[in-house]
């Protein structure tokens, strides 16, 4: 027997070659404890063991549109493109999160869509003198490679305006290698990691620590950005989701303009 330090969510965990290897719950999918475990297979553990009712539910995060739903998976984890409750289906992207209206299980999904970037906003406490930019990006960069194993070209970019600090996260699928650790994974680790709720096993919460003094983080709001559109119909959407891809488009052009005005 061992222990799964990067998933406390399985069971009958033995020794192969050297390498912990665990059954997730949910699924019995082996896993491999040396390296993350998909987002699929996690959320699929984590609806096995909300027994009592209680779901987790972000409050600004476009996935909780729909919140937590039991995920089909593949074998190697990843997400289904088709994903179904009941006789309603929609499409998602690798990070599973929905980019299609619900439709009746007629609809075709006819491949999984890649999330080539992600953004990672997260809002800190009210302070007096704003953070050093230098320590903090830094600080998330160590985290980023070091616990959650991210190879560091994919993060692109940490950046500071007081009171807010987003994180780019950017891979395409000919950038993931095999047995590579996917943005998607690391995001959803981070964002339990930040809400008190981590994955690992009886690690040591995450603490940021800016400079040896703590950072409180009021809010983290996840966004998707995939590589071919999401196909919402206005109608369907609700202000919220519409406020979320309007914030999309924004990062987007703001970053258009930073690059060109960097390049001058």
């Amino acid at each position: 027997a061992c222990v799964c330090l990067k998933n406390k969510r399985v069971t009958n965990c033995r020794m192969l070659n050297g390498r912990c290897h665990c059954e997730a719950i949910g699924s019995g999918v082996t896993v491999d404890c040396e390296t993350l475990t998909s987002k699929c297979l996690l959320m699929k553990a984590e609806v096995m063991g909300s027994k009592s009712g209680r779901r987790e539910k972000p409050k600004d995060a476009f996935e909780d549109t729909d919140g937590l739903y039991d995920p089909e998976c593949e074998n190697d984890g990843a997400f289904k493109a088709k994903q179904c409750n009941g006789t309603t289906c929609w499409c998602v992207n690798t990070a599973g999160v929905r980019r299609t209206d619900k439709h009746d299980s007629d609809l075709k999904c006819n491949k999984l869509v890649r999330t080539t970037w992600i953004i990672i906003e997260m809002k800190h406490a009210e302070r007096n003198a704003p953070l050093n930019a230098e320590s903090l990006k830094k600080f998330f960069t160590d985290t980023i490679t070091n616990r959650y194993q991210l190879d560091g070209r994919f993060i692109s970019s940490v950046l500071y305006e007081k009171p807010y600090i987003t994180i780019d996260l950017k891979q395409n699928s000919s950038d993931k290698s095999f047995g590579g650790v996917d943005i998607a994974d690391v995001a959803y680790y981070f964002e339990k990691d930040v809400k008190g709720q981590s994955i690992f096993h009886n690690t040591a919460r995450l603490n940021v620590s800016i400079d040896n003094e703590e950072v409180k983080l009021e809010k983290t709001v996840v966004y998707y950005v995939d590589e071919i559109a999401p196909e919402f119909s206005m109608k369907s959407l609700t202000p919220g989701v519409i406020a979320v891809i309007v914030v999309v488009v924004i990062a987007i052009v703001a970053a258009i303009v930073v690059l060109v005005s960097s390049n001058k």
